[in-house]
């Protein structure tokens, strides 16, 4: 019988009894293939025999010595080592246990800087469990529900997730721009905003990148305002997005760096980076903790780097999209694939449309181009194939193409859009209420003061226009929903 606490909510009922490369063995021998990586922590497979040989000989060496009160070889070589990896600017480095002890240290060491208290961080980031972590955090409620009142001074702004405004890249990187300069006119003014905190390319939340239009623009008004900027590092760092930090895809160098997860390969490390004259507006023993840089920790940090360039893991990252294309057409040479990646040079696209894609798209794109795009490659796949079509008056409507055609004129729909508008025809004349309608445009429940579905509609009704009579053909009913007028 297990005394482990009910809290803690396994997402299997594997037993892991042994791990070897991107394999788990469970007690009765059966074995799976481990796409979790830990979440994103054994980037070298399990029990990578470099690491286990520098972990074996470390623990005859030494287990245990206390960073505070003295010093080891393997703290410092490890050190150095990161140097080696991180922006020139971040010359000194931290070490400590947990993501979460990273985000708190990067925290306290803004405030302490900067003299301020405010922390602006981004809708849809995780940061950890803790205090100040979870109180930055809004990945999912189950991080902060029952824990109020959360750490005070943080601020929250979008992030640019496009696919859930519906509008185009760089109609959502300009509005979520807008919206932090309306905070700071509002919430958090520059004088008091020590610090943003973002992951580049959220993790938690559903790895959504940012965009290099978004992380400049964060850069440039931290530099005007003397704002520090945090690049929270932990999951998507350490190679797994094929640069060795996300944050390089985007040229914006971030003030603060924090790493951890992959870091040590399974072992408890993570550290903080920053500018030796940053660092040392820290105030005296801010930094610290009893298990931090633990001897046998860096000697597994200093083994997986050795791993990480020797297999060059960096570039193997790179290209996984391209070995699982090449398995697809392989193993399922009917199936129509476009592929969607954030290489986009000549030769990127050009090497993947020779392993087998039938289309090709760099991100960022416009959700609208890669719509269309996915329905031309369905088209040349299925050309026979008919598609429905909704009629009703003047108005022809294509689901499949996402195309209205009113008087011989087409108007090519958002994919939301076009969702939208299947659902009004379906019952025309009678009320869709907004969250049945959000759910099935959208996907999602509308949150308080959601305006996202009320801006589709609008989109929508000036692309069809009104009646030949001039009535509309989408009505509104205050506080209910909407309907298509017969």
């Amino acid at each position: 019988m297990s005394h482990l606490s009910p809290l803690l909510k396994p997402s299997s009922r594997i037993r892991a009894d042994h791990g070897k490369g991107c394999y788990l063995y469970d007690e009765a021998g059966n074995s799976w293939l481990d796409f979790t990586s830990g979440i994103g922590v054994t980037g070298t497979g399990h029990c990578h025999p470099t690491v286990v040989e520098a972990v074996r000989e470390q623990a005859g060496k030494l287990i245990h010595g206390q960073y505070t009160t003295i010093s080891h070889a393997g703290m410092h070589t490890l050190t150095d080592r990161l140097y080696e990896k991180l922006p020139e600017a971040l010359d000194a480095i931290a070490l400590f246990n947990s993501g979460s002890e990273a985000v708190e240290a990067g925290i306290r060491l803004a405030r302490h800087a900067t003299g301020r208290a405010n922390i602006i961080a981004f809708t849809g980031g995780f940061h950890g469990r803790t205090n100040a972590a979870a109180a930055l955090t809004t990945s999912t409620t189950k991080v902060r529900t029952g824990f109020h009142p959360m750490m005070a001074g943080v601020c929250f702004s979008p992030f640019p997730h496009t696919y859930r405004y519906g509008w185009s890249e760089e109609d959502t990187v300009a509005f979520c721009l807008n919206e932090l300069d309306h905070l700071f006119l509002t919430k958090s003014a520059p004088s008091d905003t020590a610090a943003m905190i973002i992951e580049p390319v959220q993790g938690e939340y559903g790895y959504y990148p940012a965009t290099t239009a978004f992380m400049q623009g964060l850069r440039e008004r931290c530099d005007r305002h003397g704002i520090l900027l945090i690049a929270d590092e932990i999951q998507a760092g350490y190679g797994r997005t094929g640069a060795f930090w996300s944050h390089s895809h985007f040229d914006a160098t971030p003030d603060i760096l924090l790493t951890a997860k992959g870091l040590a390969s399974g072992f408890p490390l993570s550290g903080i980076a920053a500018s030796k004259a940053l660092m040392a507006k820290g105030l005296p023993g801010s930094q610290g903790g009893t298990y931090g840089a633990n001897a046998v920790s860096c000697a597994a940090a200093l083994a997986t780097l050795e791993v990480i360039e020797q297999e060059n893991l960096i570039d193997n990252a790179a290209q996984r999209g391209a070995h699982l294309l090449k398995q697809l057409r392989t193993d399922h040479p009917d199936l129509p694939v476009l592929m969607l990646s954030a290489r986009g040079e000549p030769l990127d696209r050009i090497l993947g449309l020779e392993l087998g894609a039938d289309d090709y798209l760099a991100k960022p794109c416009d959700p609208r181009e890669l719509t269309a795009r996915l329905r031309a490659v369905l088209r040349r796949s299925h050309p026979t194939a008919v598609s429905s079509q909704i009629e009703l008056g003047d108005l022809c409507f294509s689901p499949a193409r996402g195309v209205v055609t009113i008087d011989d004129q087409e108007f090519t729909l958002t994919v939301s859009e076009a969702r939208l508008l299947e659902a009004l025809l379906g019952q025309p004349g009678e009320p869709l209420d907004k969250q049945e309608l959000a759910q099935l445009a959208l996907g999602r429940k509308l949150t308080l003061y959601d305006r996202s579905l009320d801006m589709h509609v609008s989109n929508l009704r000036k692309k069809i226009g009104p009646h030949a009579d001039g009535r509309p053909r989408i009505v509104a009913l205050r506080s209910r929903g909407y309907y298509y007028a017969v």
